[in-house]
């Protein structure tokens, strides 16, 4: 996700979006433990996906 799609979205959205790739990253993070994955870059670029989504729900909680 870019950060100008992150931007665009509505707390709600951001929530929704932040527990859906938290719950995606625990299921790649278990998967790679078991045997590696084929692109265990997807793993980093998760954890920095989640990052700009609570970056930008903490900027809108603090806006209202």
């Amino acid at each position: 996700m870019k950060n100008a799609d992150i931007k665009n979205l509505s707390a709600g959205d951001l929530q929704n979006n932040l527990t859906s790739m938290q719950a995606e990253y625990t299921k790649l993070k278990l998967a790679h433990k078991i045997s590696p994955l084929e692109n265990p870059i997807q793993i980093k670029d998760l954890r920095r996906t989640i990052a700009r989504l609570q970056t930008e729900l903490s900027a809108k909680q603090q806006q209202q």
